[in-house]
């Protein structure tokens, strides 16, 4: 197989024009460099060999991808509530708790009834880059999955900045564009993905599950659905002495919504309320599940395990989320093994707890200022 020649947009999303598409690819690919590059403060964690920038190496032609996935509730919410309504009712409340690469915002009728709940998986990056090569574009997108009320004001600062967290792209009740939640980003995806391509071995032995791995190599967050799963994976590829990278178009995607279990008031598939409203087929980054008005019930009337539907949170119970990871040379890499990460010590020598995966490379303004592009205002 050849060298990739650009990263494509998550979703194959076709906002862009080429001169966008080109800058989208050249961010991606700091990304990826620096995190193949690794933590250089932290002991055991650098170089990160076993992990490849597709556009800068070749992905042989043994490649093997394996999709990952796991479920979009939160499960800190899950494991710290003593009740199904209290969890829910706490996950419908707050996008900054919504931290499994997921989150919603529930639409409800004048007699407090769900009709509509929109669900995203789509990184803030991608929106950061648009909204500097293309603000309008971006105030007709909010138009179009968010409100026809949305106006630029709304959307970028005195600056001309954008505001991810704006007015409609902030809470549960009046939008969800995109991912907002600290953890939530293409980037802690990459640096996370780089970081668990590390075998580690502890008295001779190598680590193979997933708590073990998360916590002697510290990349994410232990406690969540997605980062120890994803590591797991990706460790077990590595373990296969493979070269690592992610599928291009390197995104988040939806990967399902299990209706089993549920009914309607007409006695049909519940799923045939579930559609995808952007990306392409087999990447899709936004979904919604609504029943038209047309159907005289609304979402509230469906039940879950017998219960109605309440809160958008039962929904996220049955959807996953899913990114793609790729193997390739594999038997043929021979990275030695780790032990695990150092602990950071201040200047006390007291340990550091370590802090959450972030963003390893530029930001996307760096990389439009690196490929010296003119946003169009």
């Amino acid at each position: 197989m050849t060298v990739l020649k650009q990263f494509d947009p998550p979703g194959h999303l076709t906002d862009l024009d080429a001169n966008g598409r080109a800058v989208w690819s050249s961010f991606i690919s700091e990304q990826f460099d620096a995190s193949a590059a690794g933590r250089r403060d932290h002991l055991n964690d650098a170089p990160r060999a076993r992990f490849y920038n597709p556009t800068r190496v070749d992905t042989a032609p043994d490649a093997q991808t394996s999709d990952i996935s796991w479920i979009a509730f939160p499960r800190n919410i899950k494991v710290n509530s003593v009740a199904d309504v209290q969890r829910w009712r706490r996950a419908d409340a707050s996008r900054d708790v919504q931290d499994e690469y997921c989150e919603w915002s529930v639409t409800r009728n004048e007699q407090g009834q769900i009709t509509r709940v929109d669900f995203t998986c789509e990184g803030p990056e991608y929106w950061e880059v648009l909204a500097q090569l293309d603000p309008a574009r971006v105030v007709r997108l909010y138009q179009e999955f968010v409100s026809p009320k949305v106006s630029q004001g709304d959307l970028f600062d005195a600056s001309g900045n954008y505001v991810r967290r704006n007015p409609w792209n902030t809470g549960t009740v009046q939008g969800a564009m995109h991912l907002v939640q600290g953890a939530n980003t293409l980037s802690a995806e990459i640096e996370l993905a780089a970081a668990a391509t590390i075998v580690r071995v502890v008295n001779d032995t190598e680590l193979t599950s997933e708590q073990e791995l998360i916590k002697c190599s510290q990349y994410g967050d232990a406690t969540r659905n997605s980062d120890p799963h994803i590591g797991g994976v990706v460790n077990g590829l590595a373990r296969l002495d493979a070269d690592i990278t992610l599928a291009n178009p390197v995104g988040l995607y939806f990967d399902d919504l299990s209706t089993a279990g549920w009914e309607s008031p007409d006695g049909s598939d519940p799923k045939r309320f579930w559609t995808y409203t952007r990306g392409e087929e087999g990447h899709p980054v936004r979904a919604a599940f609504e029943v038209p008005a047309s159907e005289n019930f609304t979402v509230s009337d469906i039940r879950v395990g017998g219960q109605p539907i309440r809160f958008g949170a039962q929904i996220a119970d049955f959807i996953s989320i899913r990114l793609t990871g790729v193997a390739c040379r594999i038997g043929k890499s021979r990275v030695a093994p780790m032990p695990c990460v150092a602990p950071t010590l201040d200047v006390t020598g007291a340990p550091v707890t370590p802090a959450p995966v972030v963003a390893a490379g530029p930001s996307p303004s760096a990389a439009i200022r690196d490929m010296d592009v003119i946003a169009t205002r």
